[in-house]
């Protein structure tokens, strides 16, 4: 599909014309032609590309560029649209796993569990190196990011980078909406203090409530541990976001390979 290109917006940098300084050429015949790239990236067709790069929309290394038939290198440039980053080297991989219940997030186990490996064993076997960012226990359901980009699945689980993730859980108990204050204000466990971002009661019904937790924390059971802690145990536990990532209605057990939209923002999340 064709996307709209009325009411466009320019790129954030200033625009530099080919030839000054900081617009770096490409010697003759190397790399590819800035049009295709996007086209290849699934941002537009390569004539709605065009258009794009001629209303200054597109930038590569922070540069806006109006020139068309430019040549980039898709392994090294830097390429936005509308400031949003589009991630251009085929190689790379992102995907979405709806991890069930009862499964290991590792790639293999050594006890014969079922596990991540599992679900993506073809992929590895057409050798794919596929990075888990972080972790959910076996009891633990939901949106496990998969990725063959080490420096993204390394900023994605630092705390520097504050990264947001949402659950769902249903806990027992009916949880008093003061309870949600206690959270964001902070809980001692046995590690050091940890506290949400942000928490909802969503459902109470008779001895148990369904709540929305958020928080960029990424220790061990900390969800769990948390609500233990305020005097209700989780019964089930489901990750729903990770950043701007969000698994949906997704299936149990199923991959799905993220939209460039997703893959954009989650780059630029953590500054990459």
């Amino acid at each position: 599909m064709t996307p709209q290109l009325n009411n466009a917006k320019p790129a954030r940098h200033q625009h530099v014309e080919p030839g000054e300084p900081g617009h770096e050429k490409l010697p003759w015949g190397e790399g590819e032609r800035l049009q295709k790239v996007l086209a290849k990236a699934g941002v537009a067709s390569r004539r709605a590309a065009e258009e794009m790069i001629e209303q200054g929309r597109v930038e590569v290394d922070g540069i806006i560029v109006r020139e068309q038939g430019l040549r980039i290198d898709p392994e090294n440039a830097v390429v936005r649209v509308d400031g949003t980053r589009v991630v251009v080297r085929e190689e790379l991989v992102h995907l979405a796993l709806n991890k069930p219940k009862g499964w290991q997030s590792t790639m293999s186990d050594d006890l014969g569990r079922p596990c991540v490996g599992d679900i993506v064993a073809e992929r590895v076997a057409a050798g794919q190196r596929l990075f888990h960012v972080g972790r959910l226990d076996a009891d633990t359901e939901g949106l496990l990011l998969l990725t063959n980009d080490g420096d993204l699945a390394h900023r994605l689980m630092h705390p520097s980078y504050e990264v947001s993730k949402t659950y769902l859980a249903t806990v027992q108990g009916e949880v008093h909406r003061s309870i949600g204050k206690i959270l964001r204000e902070g809980v001692e466990l046995d590690d050091g203090p940890a506290k949400v971002d942000r928490f909802q009661v969503l459902e109470v019904d008779a001895g148990r409530s369904l709540v929305k937790v958020v928080l960029h924390e990424g220790r061990k059971h900390i969800v769990r541990r948390l609500l233990d802690a305020v005097g209700h145990p989780v019964t089930r536990l489901v990750r729903t976001h990770i950043g701007p990532v969000v698994l949906n209605d997704q299936r149990p057990g199923t991959l799905r390979v993220l939209g460039r939209d997703e893959i954009g923002k989650l780059y630029e999340a953590v500054s990459l």
